[in-house]
């Protein structure tokens, strides 16, 4: 069977019906979409299952003539940096879809959007042909587009032109560095060009180029404006998978191709990224200690907290590099929660801003809970799956550089100080009038809540699930790249987890 077509492409099997059916019931357009999504999950199970933990290499590659008078392929593998974002994938999407229940208008096409996004993202994470991959990551740049303009808030439009002018910009870059490197190597296919034969002069060159587009999509600052207010002001499930799934393309992309295509441009960089990881580290938190909307809070968060991704991966350390990939598993878990979290609030109080909250404790206890559940472990709370990547990157980043892994630790300490007091600016405290009548957790939000927490905690009391599935990956990245002296030394080991 093969594996990865079959979970890339199992979401458009409803597009048609849903567009094409003039008139189809909203109930069924949310149960077609919840069954595609929940069936993806399933494949990628059986994707997992297949997946040789111990090898380091791409796995179930999938090859077939695409565009054969260009030379062109279809190729696709999946390898133990992207087989979690994969399952990550699909086990949000139905999340998602759940999350969307109450949506009203178009759902139909609400639905299709939130399918044809699935499998660009997916594809994303698959794709080794670089044309494809570039193809699959425009793909997803038109459903969230739609997602965050026609079933948004009330800046929707403002916040979905920003979303595409900045993505288009850094597409620009990444398409000219793409034909540039075709030309020079004859072909699109990442394996083969692994060996890339070209100047120093060049390849840094090229290296910006990549490293532009991909910042935008982390986003590494200060390429990062986009994000606040796509977030604010997308809906509930637009803005789980904005921050669960497409940041993570960003950092996928850079362990996929500035560090495996350019490993002399990539230590030539990379102090200077990862003093632009602490900034943002440092910013985002500042920042989100300042909001007074909960929404916008969160979204400065990822901010903050993708910067340690960043900063992990180019520690060029094993510890920092599986680190930093085990941590987008990790905070696409813990700030889908939130996100989440934060539209229940509003559907209740129909507001976002803290000073009109205050108590929800006493009258929704297992919602402010959940959301206290998911704000320990995005802070990093031992026992929750936050801690042990944010430990590792931490770690790894100390074994480079001392001076950069005390700055990101206090960046976890910032990130105590805003999670907490958005938990209690709105579960505590005098309960406002208008507030004091609100329903608690449904069946069906407890449904979509508790696979996601319970992840969370599965992940945080044994992360060797992951890291035993990851590391072998990461680690040849790292000697590819040229990794620490301690790697060279013969310190560059396993990555051990305690269980």
């Amino acid at each position: 069977m093969p594996w990865l077509t079959v979970v890339t492409f199992l979401p458009l099997v409803g597009v048609p019906v849903l567009l094409a059916w003039r008139r189809v019931p909203p109930d069924v357009a949310r149960w077609l979409a919840l069954a595609i999504t929940v069936a993806a999950f399933i494949v990628s199970l059986g994707m997992l299952g297949r997946f040789e933990p111990t090898d380091g290499g791409f796995q179930m590659v999938e090859e077939a003539d695409w565009v054969g008078p260009l030379g062109l392929r279809y190729v696709m593998g999946v390898d133990g940096v992207s087989v979690f974002l994969v399952l990550l994938t699909t086990f949000l999407f139905p999340v998602a879809i759940l999350a969307s229940w109450r949506v009203e208008r178009n759902v139909p096409a609400f639905m299709a959007s939130m399918l044809v996004l699935e499998t660009a993202v997916i594809g994303t994470f698959l794709a080794l042909d670089l044309l494809l991959f570039f193809l699959f990551f425009e793909a997803m740049l038109f459903p969230m587009y739609l997602i965050i303009g026609a079933w948004g808030y009330e800046r929707r439009v403002y916040a979905a032109v920003k979303f595409f002018l900045y993505t288009m910009f850094g597409s620009a870059f990444l398409l000219v560095a793409i034909l540039w490197v075709s030309s020079e190597a004859g072909t699109f296919d990442l394996r083969r060009l692994a060996d890339l034969d070209v100047s120093t002069w060049a390849a840094r060159w090229l290296f910006l180029a990549f490293f532009i587009a991909f910042a935008v999509k982390v986003p590494v600052f200060p390429l990062h404006t986009w994000l606040p207010d796509a977030h604010t002001e997308a809906p509930t499930a637009g803005s789980v998978i904005l921050a669960a799934l497409l940041l993570k393309i960003g950092a996928y992309g850079l362990i996929r191709f500035n560090l495996t295509l350019f490993p002399e441009a990539s230590r030539y960089f990379a102090d200077a990224v990862q003093v632009l990881a602490l900034v943002g580290i440092v910013y985002g938190a500042l920042v989100a200690m300042m909001q007074t909307d909960l929404k916008r809070l969160i979204a400065y968060s990822s901010v903050s907290h993708l910067g340690f991704v960043v900063l992990g991966i180019f520690a060029f350390t094993d510890e920092a590099v599986a680190g930093g990939v085990l941590q987008m598993v990790n905070h696409g878990l813990s700030t889908g929660a939130l996100f989440l979290l934060v539209g229940m609030v509003y559907e209740r109080t129909h507001t976002r801003q803290l000073d009109e909250m205050g108590g929800l404790a006493s009258v929704t206890p297992w919602l402010a809970g959940a959301y206290l559940f998911a704000a320990l472990s995005s802070l990093g709370l031992p026992g929750l799956n936050n801690f042990v990547g944010e430990f590792l990157v931490i770690l790894g980043s100390f074994a480079d550089d001392a001076a950069f892994g005390s700055v990101a630790a206090v960046g976890i300490v910032l990130s105590a100080i805003y999670l907490l007091w958005s938990y209690q600016r709105m579960a505590h405290g005098p309960v406002p009038e208008t507030q004091r009548n609100h329903p608690d957790l449904s069946i069906r939000e407890h449904a979509l809540l508790a696979p996601v927490l319970a992840a969370i905690l599965v992940l945080g009391v044994y992360p060797s699930l992951l890291l035993d599935r990851i590391e072998p990956t990461t680690g040849r990245v790292v000697q590819q790249v040229g990794g620490s002296e301690a790697l060279t030394a013969g310190g560059g080991g396993t990555v051990e987890a305690a269980p």
